[in-house]
């Protein structure tokens, strides 16, 4: 009998429920920017309509936000799916790496923070 802890099924779960998180945040991430860009397209659609009375004039921001979100969950998922096997084949070695942070997670919160940032100072902007 081998004294390998990572034989247990359990930690190959973990580390797949760990990858799904990634994948179901890559998606979220993708379905926001979907909607940011929207709605600057539904901005520009009621400032028409309504000949812009007392509304702020409608910038090009909220769709490059979008798209940037949008592949920002792209490469997400990509990351994490390559993320997940390299943890797979380290368990499978007998290795762990476990003991660092998860670099994918403090990038995404950085980006995330910056995008905030930028988004908070331009809607201060607009006038």
């Amino acid at each position: 009998m081998t004294d390998n802890r990572y034989d247990d099924p359990r930690i190959y779960f973990a580390a797949e429920r760990t990858y799904l998180a990634w994948i179901r945040t890559g998606l979220a991430l993708m379905g926001f920017g979907f909607v940011v860009a929207r709605f600057g397209l539904f901005l520009r659609q009621v400032a028409a309509m309504h000949g812009a009375n007392g509304m702020p004039a409608p910038t090009a921001f909220s769709p490059w936000v979008g798209v940037l979100m949008i592949a920002g969950g792209v490469l997400l998922m990509g990351a994490s799916t390559l993320r997940h096997l390299s943890v797979v084949r380290e368990l499978q070695r007998g290795g762990t790496s476990f003991r660092r942070p998860s670099m994918l997670g403090i990038a995404l919160a950085t980006l995330l923070t910056v995008a905030g940032v930028a988004m908070a100072i331009h809607l201060l902007l607009i006038k």
